[in-house]
């Protein structure tokens, strides 16, 4: 059986509670019975279970002509058990204590790190453990409770008030609200009516529900999160590099330097071999650069977990360093800065010809302005009538065969060698004005008419703006959209630019440019043609709400379709960063301060360190990187403090 780095040091502790007891004993000159042989049976037993790890670590280290921290740990303690042994044949003192207590402080480092990855992974587990058991499930015409690993999507679902959803899905019937604070981190229950989606484990109200399921298993929203939190927690920074060529250079610098502490105490000052072999020693008990390597991992691990429960998943350590840099941030309108859900607002010409040749074309276009004149054209008890050879112009519009006549339906691009009257150019100017997008109407060559859609910015949207242009971020809106609507959309909400009437597939050539000026880029998008953008800027955030593939190429995924997280992303980013940098700082300068300690500089002046003095301040370091960083925990996040932690 394999003993965790917790039980390992519980032992080690235990057993070395009898040299405890002698260290306390010595200065009354009180001397345990049969000692010796108590110490080193306790101390073999320590290096059996406790040491040996290390040992063997620094054996496959040294085979590969190579050294890392254990090869320091390794070293210490097995100078001073053997030499105790030699010194126990030969009549000598002996240093046992030493050995066991080196090893127990530098297990107690471990235990402390191996306890934040178990509350790490517990938390993980809990969230995991939020899934419902079972489903409710519609079976030969009658609803059934069946086990969860039984739903398939396309299953119809009943939720009754106070069960929990328990796979990803469509609503069909019913209103009710959900609590959905375990997966998004937002406390208040939000309403959910016919046509809307539920995300699984989410807690139902008081309304009774049947959905469509369309996502279960690994695919749905929770496994997801997990998933991504779990990859982001054993990645690493690009500054983890710096940590690992720092400590292979550490390492034989420090076995140099405690050879020359031996050879200056024993040959030049006259030392004995003991207090000299116990100086060397102390130098490389202390120099382990355990706090070193704990530094990265600790706090992208607690930083990441944070950031999950907040409704921010982010991807991997490479994504988080990013994003110190960044300088700029570029937002996609429809769907990120707006709703998504635009709606016809205003009609110019005969109002049933416009509106039903324009959902006849847009009943095969998914653009969401499509699906803006198909809601209204519903409302108005207008059916759409078939045409053939449907042709969909990217970035332009639509145009097809409508009763023997060419029709099209799409922005001014499409006005090329077409009529248009003055009247309409006039009334089109105004409704852009108004922060309102044009759809032309078109037949044989000629505008028949207009049909005006808003989308509104979402009610965070100002706000998240406000506090990324007070921490002096740049910010620029990248849209296809008419120029007049985007600068109308950008005043509204506080925008710095606008690049409007940018085709899908130039959006990334745009956040190139930027790039190109030495701007650092994070783009936030949502939709398909957002992922080419996503992928090129420095860090690309993905709205949840977005495409599986816009989600797939963000570093950084917002579960909540609200702008505020992109400032909860930076900033949980930005402060997990700089809290690896301020653990680096503070692992190097305790080496650095710590080794001339222990190699007896101050030895002089009454000032030195056994070496299981240097192990306990060695261990020291490691516990106060870990704790420095689970106070990310506690660090206030912008916009995060009135989020509830899903975890209970």
């Amino acid at each position: 059986m394999r003993l965790s780095n917790i039980q390992r040091f519980w032992i080690s502790f235990i057993l070395a509670i009898p040299m405890l007891i002698q260290m306390l004993a010595m200065p009354f000159h009180w001397m345990m019975p049969g000692y010796n042989w108590i110490a080193l049976i306790t101390t073999t037993i320590i290096m059996a279970i406790s040491a040996l790890p290390y040992w063997k670590s620094a054996i496959a280290a040294f085979k590969k002509h190579s050294a890392n921290m254990n090869t320091l740990v390794a070293t210490g303690t097995a100078v001073a058990y053997f030499y105790s042994i030699f010194a126990m044949m030969t009549g000598r003192a002996v240093y046992f204590e030493s050995a066991a207590f080196v090893t127990v402080f530098v297990l107690l480092g471990d235990a402390m790190e191996e306890k934040m990855h178990n509350n790490a992974s517990s938390a993980l587990g809990k969230l995991m453990g939020l899934q419902a058991k079972d489903a409710e499930v519609l079976r030969d015409g009658k609803f059934v409770k069946v086990p969860l690993d039984q739903v398939q999507v396309g299953d119809l679902i009943h939720v009754k008030p106070g069960e929990k959803v328990p796979v990803d899905g469509k609503i069909l019937e019913g209103i009710t609200s959900l609590d959905e604070s375990m997966v998004t981190g937002e406390s208040i229950p939000v309403m959910k009516k016919a046509g809307d989606t539920v995300i699984g484990s989410t807690i139902n109200g008081n309304g009774t529900i049947t959905f469509k399921a369309t996502k279960v298993g690994a695919d749905t929203m929770l496994a997801q999160i997990v998933d991504l939190v779990k990859k982001a927690q054993t990645s690493h920074a690009p500054i983890q590099n710096l940590t690992d060529k720092i400590s292979n250079i550490f390492v034989p610098v420090v076995m140099i330097v405690a050879i020359i502490t031996f050879v200056v105490w024993y040959s030049f000052i006259g030392a004995t071999f003991v207090q000299a072999l116990l100086f060397a020693v102390s130098v490389i008990v202390i120099a382990c650069p355990c706090a070193l390597g704990l530094a990265t991992p600790t706090a992208l691990m607690v930083g990441t977990a944070r950031s999950a429960k907040m409704g921010v998943l982010i991807k991997n350590g490479e994504v988080l360093q990013a994003v110190s840099d960044i300088d700029t941030v570029v937002f996609d309108k429809t769907g990120t800065i707006t709703v998504g859900k635009p709606v016809v607002t205003d009609i110019v010409g005969d109002p049933t010809r416009v509106l039903t040749i324009a959902a006849s074309l847009e009943e095969s276009s998914e653009h969401p302005l499509a699906a803006a004149i198909l809601h209204e054209a519903q409302a108005k008890e207008i059916s759409p009538v078939k045409v053939d050879q449907f042709e969909a112009i990217e970035g332009k519009g639509v145009r097809a065969n409508y009763n023997n006549q060419i029709a099209f339906v799409g922005s001014n691009r499409l006005l090329v060698d077409v009529n248009i009257s003055q009247e309409m150019i006039t009334r089109a100017k105004q409704l852009q004005k108004e922060a309102k997008t044009v759809v032309y109407v078109g037949l044989d060559k000629k505008i028949i008419g207009l049909v005006a859609i808003q989308d509104v910015p979402k009610p965070s949207s100002k706000e998240a703006i406000a506090e990324l242009k007070r921490r002096g971020l740049m910010t620029v809106m990248l849209t296809g959209d008419n120029e007049r609507v985007a600068h109308a959309i950008a005043a509204e909400v506080g925008i710095d630019k606008v690049i409007a009437e940018v085709m899908p597939n130039d959006k990334a050539q745009q956040i190139k440019k930027l790039q190109d000026k030495g701007r650092k880029v994070a783009f936030v998008g949502d939709g398909i043609n957002d992922a080419p953008a996503l992928s090129t800027a420095d860090v690309g955030i993905a709205m949840g709400s977005g495409t599986d593939i816009a989600i797939d190429s963000g570093g950084i995924v917002l579960v909540q379709n609200d702008l505020r997280g992109v400032v909860r992303a930076l900033d949980i980013s930005q402060k997990t960063f700089n809290r690896i940098k301020l653990n680096l700082f503070w692992a190097l300068i305790y080496n650095v301060v710590g080794i001339p300690i222990a190699a007896g500089l101050f030895a002089f002046v009454g000032f030195t360190l056994s070496p299981e003095l240097a192990g306990l301040a060695m261990a020291f370091s490691s516990v106060s990187v870990v704790s420095s960083s689970l106070l990310l925990n506690k660090a206030r996040i912008a916009g995060g403090d009135t989020v509830q932690e899903p975890i209970k």
